[in-house]
């Protein structure tokens, strides 16, 4: 049982990253997010964020080109952003 909460764990915030992608957030912005937000240990963040590069090398070569032209996102931005983010997951989890 313990193996199926952890990958339920490692899939929800598989899918919070995903958000913080949709969002433009650089990996630093989503792993502070989520540590300060959602309570998601950073070294998870690190760890699943890596596997999801080496999965998808293209787009994030060109996710990070596109990081580096645009200004980062404000702590403001970043904090509303990830209120939303969570509120939809917990939407999602209650559906």
């Amino acid at each position: 049982m313990a193996d199926s909460s952890s990958a339920s764990y490692i899939h929800m915030v598989h899918h919070m990253i995903e958000k913080c992608l949709i969002f433009n957030m650089s990996k630093e912005e989503c792993v502070e997010a989520l540590s300060k937000h959602a309570n998601i240990t950073p070294v998870i963040t690190s760890t699943v964020w890596k596997e999801l590069e080496k999965e998808n090398k293209e787009f994030f070569k060109a996710y990070e080109e596109r990081q580096s032209k645009q200004e980062q996102m404000s702590e403001e931005e970043t904090t509303q952003l990830i209120q939303k983010i969570i509120s939809d997951s917990s939407k999602e989890s209650d559906e």
